[in-house]
């Protein structure tokens, strides 16, 4: 037993160095662990790192010209999401104006407008948002709905008034239950607090199965034997996965904490959670991703197929995460398939932990749903490597 521990050991540590050695010398696998690992985490910062959109310009089309659209027009352009840049008399000229890009938004003021709101009847508004941006339709949506929530609210103390029903009681029939608005983790509404911290995750996942990938793609190119080291005295596929899977865990180690603790910090963004609490996260995340990785890049024959599930895999694995779209609303087809990717609940984890402020206990589903993928991943990896081993073994094998 002792003589299988150490022949075992001094199999693993080969496969480990050799691995180490392969990646180091690759200069394609450098350039997607390292270069990718370390930009693209700044490049999201740069691009995202403000988050919020102000003072978006718009046009007003006031048809109605009556005292109570010049009111709400004028706490419209006092709100920060949005500016007043033009008056228009019509919607040609308003649409002419958003056609040439000089404003992204465009109120309507319909012509009974003032009479509906005297007269106590239904009064409506049009908005029509530029699209080319969701920012742009945030803020006008946002400006439009706080002004209306202000006006409705004037409005009803003014119909109370005129009831015989004024001061306190009026406010205490209006607001019959009062609330105070708190936002605790995202008071701005920034979209980078949200889209940031997925798009960190997923760039350890993506960079790993990349570079992993390609150099497995290599090997099978030159020897596919190489993948199983045939050379190792006791031939265990064990040892083999183990030592790969460590020489990724460790390049992963620093990239993954400079990422997920020094960028966000870098860039401003929230860090709630205590620095324990997010190592222990990375150390499941890491083990799901090496295990994730060793499995899918068995199926890589050809080094240039990296590069055409590179432009597939990224997107689809961004949106997964939920974080533009929430998760309760996929279909289930698309809630099911997105439980095969690490960074599915990795993101979830890691935006609870640093921007909500959660412990590990709270965290508990996403990392055992991590553990679970680690377990069912190597189980995957070890028989995809046991039936490439036995083809490769094969008298048939050329």
């Amino acid at each position: 037993m002792i003589r299988y521990l150490r022949q075992w050991r001094r199999d693993w540590y080969y496969v480990f160095t050799n691995e180490l050695r392969m990646i180091f010398c690759d200069s394609g696998v450098m350039v997607i662990f390292f270069l990718a690992g370390l930009a693209y985490p700044l490049i999201y910062g740069i691009v995202y790192g403000n988050g919020t959109v102000d003072d978006t310009p718009v046009a007003v089309v006031d048809l109605s010209h009556s005292t109570e659209s010049r009111r709400f027009i004028r706490k419209m352009d006092a709100t920060r999401e949005i500016s007043i840049a033009y008056t228009c008399t019509d919607m040609e000229e308003a649409a002419r104006l958003m056609r040439e890009r000089r404003i992204n938004g465009i109120v309507l003021f319909p012509e009974d407008y003032g009479d509906a709101v005297t007269c106590g009847r239904q009064a409506r508004i049009s908005t029509y948002a530029d699209m080319s941006s969701f920012l742009y339709y945030k803020n006008l949506l946002m400006a439009v709905n706080h002004v209306m929530l202000s006006e409705m609210h004037d409005i009803q103390i003014q119909r109370f008034s005129a009831m015989g029903i004024s001061g306190q009681s009026a406010i205490q029939l209006v607001e019959a239950m009062p609330y105070e608005e708190n936002i605790p983790y995202n008071r701005g509404f920034a979209y980078g607090f949200f889209f940031i911290p997925a798009a960190l995750m997923l760039v350890i996942q993506q960079t790993m199965f990349y570079g992993s990938s390609m150099l497995a793609g290599t090997k099978r190119e030159h020897d596919r034997n190489a993948l199983l080291m045939p050379e190792l005295k006791g031939r265990d596929i064990s040892r083999t996965l183990l030592g790969r899977g460590a020489a990724y865990y460790l390049i992963y180690t620093g990239l993954s904490i400079y990422i997920a603790v020094l960028v966000p910090r870098i860039f401003g963004l929230p860090q709630y959670g205590r620095f324990g609490d997010i190592l222990v996260f990375l150390l499941f995340y890491l083990a799901a991703c090496v295990t994730f990785s060793l499995t899918f890049s068995s199926l890589i024959t050809r080094r240039e197929t990296v590069f055409v599930l590179f432009l597939f895999m990224s997107p689809v694995c961004l949106f997964l995460t939920g974080f533009s779209w929430p998760e309760t609303a996929f279909p289930a087809f698309w809630r099911l398939f997105s439980y095969i990717f690490p960074s599915t609940f990795a993101a979830h984890a890691f935006i609870n932990l640093s921007s909500a402020g959660c412990t590990l206990a709270m965290i508990a589903p996403q990392l055992k749903a991590l553990a679970i993928q680690t377990v069912i991943y190597y189980t995957l990896a070890w028989t995809a490597a046991y039936l490439e081993h036995r083809d490769t073994t094969s008298p048939d094998f050329p």
